[in-house]
């Protein structure tokens, strides 16, 4: 099964949609709304390529590289801004961002 070997990214790309889709329902219940709106609106668009991503790995998808090349640069960017918040809901998905990322880099620069 050509998924196997990416399994390590499969799973950190799993973490990362269930992190920053819990992230994002948990943003919508602060005092603040309105000031986790680049928070909320990155992790959706996180985990939709982390979903994305796993989808083209478990296939065997040719494009499933860039796919995680982009998937890397998203989950980067979301990391990175969920981190700047206190919340330990922001914290995990950052600390699961920042892991997806390293992984989907790993994947894309695979020979």
């Amino acid at each position: 099964m050509p998924h196997q070997k990416f399994n390590a990214c499969i799973e950190a790309c799993n973490a990362c949609y269930v992190a920053c889709n819990h992230c994002a329902a948990s943003c919508l219940q602060e005092q603040d709304v309105k000031m986790m709106a680049k928070c909320i609106a990155l992790d959706m668009d996180c985990a939709a390529i982390c979903a994305t991503a796993v989808g083209a790995m478990a296939r065997g998808s040719a494009h499933a590289k860039a796919i995680c090349g982009v998937c890397a640069d998203i989950c980067q960017a979301c990391g990175d801004e969920c981190a700047k918040h206190a919340m330990e809901h922001c914290k995990k998905c950052a600390e699961a961002c920042h892991r997806c990322a390293q992984e989907c880099r790993k994947m894309a620069a695979m020979a």
